[in-house]
């Protein structure tokens, strides 16, 4: 039983100071792969390193947060082409974050982003935050030359099945752990399993028992333990289906 955590942030908090640790006791819990996600200037720098642990591969993008860092398509696309990334993100919009540069910068650098992962035949790893209206519309414009995923879902299952029509994965995180998670909940109960993904998010979502500046990657067993209980089947087949998916999106 193996399992495959869609997003994590290698390079942050105490994951940053010990990732060879970080990554042996993932393998040991299963977690056979990580997707290590660069999402500013300095994280583009320092995440294709990490693509030497085993396991684990790269994206590469500018979070919606930085949108007024200064980053070209020319420069990301020599930084996706000498990296070997296997995903553009983590991109998308944040309309919530009140300190996030203005809606307009960050619908622009999404764009070109998109264009680009397309171009390059790369799937996207989505940030969605107060912008899921603003998100879809995009990705309408895109379908069906776009796949990817959006990480860490918390929302209704309607939102959800919005984006399965466009293509998209829907990647759930740490929230389904925690009980009052409802909408969460009910969402990862209907996305269809050939979308499934799993993630952790560390070491910024918490699961149950365990603050988010201590999660790892080795927490994706316990997001996968808890899909496989709200779905109603085997943790088996619930490791197997998400690995599939993931594989086929960023591996294939």
């Amino acid at each position: 039983m193996t399992w495959f955590d869609t997003h994590c942030h290698l390079d942050m908090g105490a994951l940053a100071e010990r990732p060879e640790e970080v990554v042996a006791a993932a393998r040991s819990a299963g977690v056979e792969h990580v997707l290590a996600v660069a999402y500013d200037r300095a994280s583009l720098a320092v995440v294709p390193r990490l693509g030497d642990l085993p396991g684990v591969v790269c994206a590469m993008g500018q979070h919606p947060w930085v949108a007024h860092e200064a980053l070209s398509r020319d420069e990301l696309a020599a930084m996706l082409a000498s990296t070997g990334a296997v995903a553009v993100g983590e991109i998308g919009l944040d309309f919530r974050y009140d300190k996030a540069p203005p809606r307009e910068r960050q619908t622009v650098q999404l764009i070109w982003q998109l264009e680009l992962a397309v171009d390059l035949n790369l799937p996207v790893c989505l940030h969605v935050r107060g912008a899921f209206d603003e998100m879809l519309g995009v990705l309408a414009r895109f379908r069906p030359r776009l796949r990817g995923v959006v990480h860490a879902f918390s929302r209704a299952p309607a939102l959800a099945e919005r984006f399965v029509a466009l293509g998209m994965h829907i990647a759930f995180g740490g929230t389904i752990t925690q009980e009052s998670a409802h909408a969460a909940h009910k969402a990862a109960q209907v996305v269809p399993l050939d979308r499934l993904l799993v993630e952790t998010d560390a070491p910024a979502i918490a699961v149950r028992g365990c603050p988010a500046e201590e999660v790892e990657p080795r927490h994706a067993a316990q997001v996968g333990l808890a899909l496989a209980e709200l779905r109603g089947l085997a943790v088996e087949e619930v490791a197997r289906i998400t690995t599939d998916n993931a594989r086929r999106l960023f591996l294939a």
